[in-house]
């Protein structure tokens, strides 16, 4: 059991069906005390965390919702009813903790004076369900050691709230992305972020369509273009390479060739084989991690698909940018 004064935890969701009982009682069955945060649910899951005896934060609906102000607010509860609580163990609603790891983590940041942030391996409950599981299940392959690219920061981890404090908690601007932007923002302070080689969570993506992972994509590219606008000239350039990548190929190159398309008499065309020299690189990349040819082959198709969606989201940042309004972006 886990000393309960050292560590709590906070549940965020909204909508997440019969699969938040699930996540709610292995927080429990990990000896931790919790908080559920509720992001304006209408399928009846504050119920459901009632049912369960779970305290829930329900998140005003006059202020725009994010998972960031959901953990934010739902730590504050937190520090409201367990004030000695040292450590704080974030959970989305559609993940199912393994009951190990706060042990690990609570060992790790003992072990290491700057650990803010400890993370283990997050695991697809169901890669077989669609294609989009599966691409999420290759997504959260990292290995352990201390992480540098913030890109492999994900919103379920355990972190040091004194670290986290100190930084200012989640930007609640952030309609996602906001994990690597508090990664950067920790990393800038002198902290460190290490992954344990110990299982963390198993997660539930749910996405069956195309329509959902492009939505997933589109919102992937909004958060790179606000992590790029927070510190991208930083010393850690964070997000540059990526951002610069994603416009090169998902605009800078169809533009190029649309633009030579009549000098050149169709030839530019031939420009377009850059997008296959493209994904045989992703695809390299995947076989020497040790992925599969068929995962490396898909991951490769998608990787170069999600440049296109990227670009969208970058445009829409830059667009809710200039009007001060940033909404989330729901692909469930």
């Amino acid at each position: 059991m886990t000393d309960v004064g050292a560590m709590a935890a906070v549940v965020i969701g909204r909508n997440e069906g019969v699969g938040l009982d699930l996540s709610l009682k292995s927080v429990r069955a990990a000896g931790l005390p919790l908080v559920y945060a509720d992001s304006g649910s209408n399928d009846g899951s504050p119920g459901r965390a009632k049912e369960l005896g779970v305290p829930i934060v329900e998140l005003d609906p006059r202020r725009p919702f994010s998972a960031a102000r959901g953990r934010n607010e739902g730590l504050a509860e937190v520090l409201r009813r367990w004030p000695e609580v040292r450590y704080i163990m974030f959970l989305d609603g559609d993940c199912v903790l393994d009951p190990v790891f706060p042990t690990a983590a609570i060992r790790t940041f003992d072990e290491n004076a700057d650990c803010a942030i400890v993370v283990g391996h997050l695991a697809e409950r169901f890669p077989d369900a669609s294609i989009y599981n599966r691409l999420c299940a290759i997504e959260w392959r990292s290995p352990p050691g201390r992480i540098h690219n913030m890109n492999a920061l994900g919103g379920i981890m355990a972190v040091r709230i004194s670290a986290f404090q100190a930084v200012g908690r989640f930007n609640e601007d952030a309609i996602a992305g906001e994990e690597p932007d508090l990664g950067v923002r920790l990393a800038l302070a002198g902290f460190a972020i290490i992954k344990v080689d110990q299982p963390m969570a198993t997660h539930d993506a749910r996405i069956f369509t195309f329509s959902q992972w492009w939505t997933r994509a589109v919102r992937a590219g909004h958060a790179l273009a606000h992590r790029y606008a927070r510190h991208g000239r930083t010393r850690l350039r964070d997000g540059r390479r990526e951002l610069l990548s994603d416009l090169f190929w998902g605009a800078a190159l169809l533009v190029l060739v649309l633009a030579l398309l009549w000098p050149t008499r169709g030839f530019s065309l031939l420009l377009l084989g850059g997008y296959a020299v493209l994904g045989w690189r992703v695809y390299r990349h995947y076989v020497r991690t040790g992925l599969s040819r068929s995962d490396a082959l898909l991951a490769a198709r998608f990787v170069v698909a999600g440049k296109f969606a990227h670009v969208v989201g970058i445009l829409r940042y830059g667009r809710n940018r200039m009007r001060g309004r940033f909404h989330i972006i729901e692909y469930k």
